[in-house]
């Protein structure tokens, strides 16, 4: 007895390719218009009223004492908050990705909390914990040690604001790769540190890496929580984006939108890295990612 063809259409979804090319067109020319409008738009403008009163006049707002100072605060920041965020995401990272115990679900909330909260309060929070009105700020004072309007400080509030990036990059792909390589390498008789040195840290090199450029740029262009801790003093304790805002609110346009333009270029650079290792590693990337 031969089957009876169902008396119920099966539902037909239209695939994408589908659309005629007036639809398609139409969709990339709204996104194109929107991303040109939003982003292409406000850069260029960045780069035009930097160099308005000519290259001379850019270069000399670089070669200021205090914009030199918070270029270079600026990078001593970076170089202390991304290894240290390498070490602490990597660490947190494999404690989650690879162990189950309690109270796992409140550290991955505390590693998400600061995209929840506003970069201000972080800044307030260390305010409240080494302000002068604090325990810990006078009795460090009394040592000598100061961390509001110095530099610990603004390293503390950086460390804080760009904790997330580099665990966050992990602990997916860290999940997806299990433990099956780490327990084979103990089988063999490797060390802890051999097993993460040869299997583990090869394996998530690459959004290890990913992770170090995202938390390389923010570190870089943080406003909020440097700008309640710095105390603006200038000279010393201004970063880049702090440097910016005084330039501007003096009216001083060309320098102010002259130190923009290196931030917008660290921007494009991080951004053009990650591009390259994408083009150029693709491949390895996806399959650190399937493994």
């Amino acid at each position: 007895m031969s089957a009876k063809p169902s008396s119920m259409a099966k539902p037909r979804f239209r695939d994408a390719s589908t659309e005629g090319p007036l639809a398609r067109l139409s969709l990339m020319a709204v996104a194109l218009a929107f991303m040109a409008f939003v982003l292409l738009l406000p850069l260029v403008l960045v780069f035009i009223e930097a160099f308005r009163e000519g290259v001379p006049a850019f270069f000399e707002a670089l070669g200021d004492p205090d914009t030199l100072s918070a270029i270079q605060l600026t990078l001593t920041v970076a170089a202390i908050a991304v290894p240290l965020n390498l070490v602490f995401g990597v660490a947190a990272a494999w404690a989650i990705a690879k162990f189950e115990f309690k109270g796992k679900t409140f550290l991955i909330t505390l590693i998400d909390l600061p995209f929840s909260i506003s970069p201000v309060i972080s800044g307030l929070v260390y305010v409240l914990l080494f302000g002068s009105q604090s325990v810990l700020g006078p009795f460090l004072k009394s040592y000598g040690i100061e961390i509001l309007f110095a530099v610990p400080g603004i390293v503390l509030a950086t460390v804080f604001v760009t904790f997330p990036f580099v665990a966050r990059e992990l602990i997916p792909l860290m999940q997806e790769q299990g433990t099956g390589d780490e327990e084979a390498a103990l089988s063999l008789g490797a060390s802890g540190w051999q097993t993460f040195w040869y299997v583990t840290l090869p394996n998530i090199k690459w959004g290890l890496l990913y992770g170090v450029l995202l938390c390389n740029a923010r570190a870089m262009g943080e406003f909020g929580a440097v700008s309640v801790v710095s105390g603006h003093v200038r000279g010393l304790t201004e970063t880049m984006p702090l440097h910016v805002e005084v330039l501007y609110n003096e009216y001083n346009f060309v320098a102010a939108f002259a130190v923009s333009t290196l931030l917008a270029l660290l921007a494009l650079v991080t951004l053009a890295l990650k591009t390259v290792l994408e083009l150029r590693y693709g491949h390895a990337i996806a399959g650190s990612r399937k493994h």
